[in-house]
């Protein structure tokens, strides 16, 4: 692929975007623009046509969503405007300019029921507004653009913007001894500079699809924790408890998947190489945020 195309990526200031384009920068492609919510409003079709049509990206990574999913509850519009009317604008305009599109989907458009890894194309039965309507996103895309990658990920952490690893170190250097975490929903992790080197590698070929992308190991948010606990040497004691605990302790929150196993088949099946072990990821991740 010719290192000239131009590259356009949305969601600059957010976890994902950010580690995209310093992966571009660092694999020498010279025209990476990187946008927010300043720059252009996806939520508006004319702005975004007019944006891209006048850009005339050769690739779009789009990585801007709505990712409150508490707070997504609560105005269901304006989620379903972000989550799936901008992917479908995006689109759409990619179309009109002949643009592959990378689209970044969750783990929360399956229902998270059983114990099995959801394949690429079950059933889809998003159990929150977020779910729902980044699953409506991937309708969009679909039904409008041939040249497109879906990429679903969960657990996501990176040095640009908050996380649950953040969160946690934030509440141990904060005094915390002991914390109550959810041992019931398993998933796995993604670390965003792992997996912005997987995109890249994806747009760097016409191999189209969906795809599931975290870091290898299922674990509960609660192996989680002590996890990121032992690694950063803080003593806090994590209490396993279930979903239905932890509503009774932090009710009003958004339905979620007590499994997110996601299975890697079309990854593999297509000669994409895997993202490393969680472990591996949290300590790279750690040394990052020291540095």
């Amino acid at each position: 692929m010719e290192k000239d195309i131009k590259i356009l990526v949305t969601g600059v200031n957010g976890q994902l975007g950010y580690d995209c384009v310093r992966e571009l920068n660092k694999r020498g492609y010279p025209n990476v623009k990187g946008i927010d919510i300043n720059d252009l409003d996806l939520t508006k079709e004319e702005d975004v046509n007019k944006y891209i049509n006048e850009y005339k990206p050769d690739v779009v990574m789009h990585n801007a969503a709505w990712t409150a999913v508490d707070k997504a509850e609560e105005m269901p519009d304006k989620v379903y405007e972000v989550n799936a009317l901008a992917p479908k604008y995006i689109a759409k305009a990619c179309k009109s300019v002949g643009a592959k599109m990378v689209y970044i989907s969750t783990d929360y458009v399956f229902n998270g029921l059983g114990d099995k890894p959801f394949n690429v194309n079950d059933p889809k039965e998003g159990l929150s507004t977020y779910g729902k309507t980044k699953s409506q996103g991937e309708d969009f895309v679909i039904s409008t653009i041939d040249k497109y990658f879906i990429v679903r990920i969960s657990w996501a952490f990176g040095k640009n913007g908050n996380n649950f690893v953040k969160t946690m170190l934030k509440l141990a250097n904060m005094g915390k001894t002991e914390l109550s975490v959810v041992a019931d929903q398993i998933g796995s992790v993604t670390y965003t500079k792992d997996l912005a080197r997987l995109l890249v590698d994806m747009i760097e070929t016409d191999k189209y699809g969906i795809y599931h992308a975290t870091n290898e190991g299922y674990i509960s948010w609660a192996e989680f924790a002590e996890e990121i606990f032992k690694q950063a040497n803080k003593q806090v004691k994590v209490n396993h408890v279930t979903t239905e605990e932890y509503l009774k302790m932090v009710p009003q929150q958004a339905k979620r998947p007590l499994n997110s196993r996601m299975s890697k088949d079309s990854l593999d099946k297509a000669g994409f190489e895997r993202l490393p072990d969680w472990k591996d990821a949290l300590n790279r991740y750690l040394k990052e945020l020291e540095d």
